[in-house]
């Protein structure tokens, strides 16, 4: 009860506090977790022992990610309680929204939702000198940068599927305008790996246009802090080892494997 009780207080202090910028965030290591296909990435990095100082949950991932703390739905709360709108979100957001202990970043306080605090649209806008938002992902962003976290990790924030080219969600210019503006401002930068954000699903010697028609393309490389480009001949491309089959009765042409040679 007492732990409860002291959530709920900080939630109010933030309240009051929510325009101005945390200073408990300036520095941290966060993760932003989006319902798209690559939030798959983000469970995976859990399995192997990544940890981020905080996780922010867009939307439904309410009701996905165990440890969170803080979320953004910039929808009004009705939208959820009083609609259909959200569609199959719905009977689970009805459900949890009300019962929500970490801060909930919304365009409208909804008694109903007491973790629910005002996003400061008005602090951001005139601090950061920009009103460009047509979807949720940006404004966690740009609360980021406003915050400046150290690193951002993202994972979930997808827009379109490479192997589905007919499929496409609004918003990703958005987005990607929002991590310029961090990137200018010495924030790094990470994506899911399977993500379409920032063109990390396109391999190495495809991303830089133009070049990638040439017999040697030019690639971009992490070099320490900056970005490099060098010619796809002068890297050393590591050979992935063949993975060790499993010998069943099946298996009658697979020889042992000898264990100098792994």
């Amino acid at each position: 009860m007492a732990i409860i009780e002291k959530m709920l207080t900080e939630m109010d202090n933030e309240k009051l506090m929510s325009n101005e910028p945390i200073k408990e965030l300036e520095g941290k290591n966060v993760a932003i977790v989006a319902m798209g296909q690559s939030q798959i990435d983000f469970h995976l990095s859990q399995t192997h022992s990544v940890e981020f100082d905080e996780v922010w949950a867009i939307n439904a991932m309410i009701g996905v990610l165990p440890n969170i703390d803080r979320a953004f739905i910039l929808d009004p709360m009705s939208r959820f309680l009083d609609t259909e709108d959200a569609g199959t979100m719905t009977p689970m957001m009805r459900r949890l929204l009300p019962q929500c202990k970490f801060p909930i970043y919304t365009c409208e306080l909804d008694n109903r939702v007491p973790s629910a605090i005002d996003y400061p649209i008005e602090s951001i806008v005139s601090d950061l000198g920009c009103s460009y938002f047509n979807n949720t992902i940006p404004y966690a962003i740009a609360f980021a940068l406003w915050n400046k976290v150290k690193q951002l990790s993202l994972f979930g924030i997808d827009f379109t599927y490479r192997n589905n080219m007919h499929f496409a969600e609004a918003g990703r210019s958005c987005t990607e305008f929002w991590l310029s503006k961090c990137i200018d401002a010495g924030i790094q930068i990470e994506v899911a790996p399977r993500s379409s954000l920032l063109d990390m699903d396109i391999p190495m010697q495809e991303k830089l246009y133009g070049y990638h028609r040439l017999n040697d393309p030019k690639i971009t490389y992490q070099d320490g802090p900056n970005m490099s480009v060098c010619k796809l001949s002068e890297v050393q491309i590591q050979e992935t080892p063949k993975p060790v089959g499993i010998i069943n009765r099946n298996d009658l042409e697979l020889n042992p494997v000898e264990p100098e040679k792994y």
